[in-house]
């Protein structure tokens, strides 16, 4: 289907896509509740208080600095903004109002566009969890010994959820210098962590498991995420707890999230499991979708992960966070764990593909990265790589230097 705006075929943001955000104008003003078509943002506040919208989607949504009130609706109310902005963008009866309520996107500043209650992460790629324990654990097994049998995850800090565009300050942390000793100062591997994130708009009390239909009965949409990670922090603190200060300084994501029904014509079927996992997971939709990510440092590409192989699916995750009871609230986040492929060039962290910095990467403009450098800009970005094309919004962060001390 086409739209009366003439749209690039090969530009993000088609009719297909229509991701929702929360935006201002960039010389000030209210935030509201907006969906990008291309290189503008159609202002959903403006289209509600017009009526073009309908009498059951109301201004007070929209009129709004968070997605999260109209997320909290449901998937019912969902499909049918989501069917009729396609109706108002795509048949040209409707351009002479709809042109009205629509705004440069260029001219706007873009906001976290939800309210995050909570986030989790998991560690669900069994690429990117052998190349980290062959590099953190040596002489161990490449996988623990329950990684086939749940997903694992670490319990992150909703606090340090920041939108694209926001720099990402160097973190300061204990470590092991080359000798051996600790220390206590900026770390020295700053890292990538390029993922998939799903962000929930129906929430759910405990105790009752989620199932069967988990993923469209909660989930609103979908957004990359960069878990930033100071490596030589994560390994000196993450036994026996796991991750903590190497990771709570910043967790990037995307201004514009991609509602989880723009995928259906391209989820996929997951890997094989074995063991068969127990029943309240091996019961879940096992698809995944079909993403096709990319990672840039500065001007040079230096991965493309798959996200498809993910052996445990979005709706297997969500299952497992809630299966001990956890209760479930309009705004959590969850993300994938590192997207990383078996392939050279597919590694979605600097960790993998510098192989913890003794092999360096070679930038376009002949620098090396063992991992980032002050200054650094890093940017992932990712669409389908089947059916109609979708994109998930960009996720950009430049690398700031360290605070001085005190601070």
């Amino acid at each position: 289907m086409d739209s009366w705006l003439d749209l690039d075929p090969d530009a993000p943001f088609g009719l297909g896509t229509l991701p929702y955000g929360v935006v201002s104008p960039s010389a000030g003003g209210d935030r509201r509740v907006a969906v990008a078509i291309g290189g503008q943002a159609l202002d959903l506040a403006a289209a509600a208080g017009a009526g073009i919208l309908g009498p059951r989607l109301v201004t007070e949504w929209f009129a709004a600095d968070s997605l999260n009130r109209f997320m909290s609706t449901g998937p019912t109310m969902w499909r049918e903004l989501r069917e009729r902005l396609v109706e108002l963008l795509s048949a040209s009866r409707h351009q002479d109002r709809t042109r009205g309520v629509l705004v440069e996107r260029q001219s706007l500043r873009e906001w976290l566009p939800w309210d995050v209650t909570d986030y989790v992460d998991f560690y669900s790629f069994e690429a990117h969890a052998k190349a980290t324990a062959r590099i953190f654990r040596p002489s161990s097994p490449e996988l623990p010994p329950s990684w086939r049998s749940l997903p694992i995850g670490y319990h992150g800090r909703a606090g340090s959820v920041v939108v694209s565009g926001t720099e990402v300050t160097r973190p300061r942390g204990q470590y092991l210098d080359d000798a051996g000793a600790v220390v206590d100062g900026p770390t020295r591997k700053l890292d990538i962590e390029a993922e998939v994130g799903f962000v929930v708009g129906v929430g759910r009390d405990g105790p009752a498991r989620l199932q069967e239909d988990v993923l469209e009965d909660h989930v609103f949409g979908v957004v990359l995420v960069n878990d930033w990670s100071a490596r030589d922090v994560q390994r000196w603190e993450y036994v026996p707890l796991g991750p903590f200060l190497g990771k709570s300084f910043a967790t990037s994501v995307s201004a514009w999230v991609t509602p989880l029904v723009a995928f259906d014509q391209a989820r996929v079927e997951g890997p094989p499991q074995d063991p068969l996992p127990p029943p309240y997971l091996a019961g879940c939709d096992r698809r995944g979708i079909d993403l096709r990510l990319r990672v840039d440092v500065n001007t040079t590409t230096v991965a493309e992960p798959p996200f498809e192989g993910m052996y445990w699916s979005p709706a297997q995750q969500l299952a497992h966070l809630t299966s001990n009871g956890a209760r479930l609230r309009t705004g959590d986040l969850y993300a994938s764990g590192t997207v990383s492929g078996w392939e050279p060039g597919q590694a979605g962290s600097l960790l993998e593909a510098s192989l913890d910095g003794t092999v360096p990467v070679v930038l376009d403009d002949g620098t090396q990265r063992g991992y980032l450098r002050d200054g650094d800009t890093v940017t992932i970005t990712a669409r389908t790589g089947r059916g109609p094309r979708v994109d998930l919004g960009p996720v950009v962060g430049r690398v700031r230097p360290p605070l001085a001390e005190p601070f």
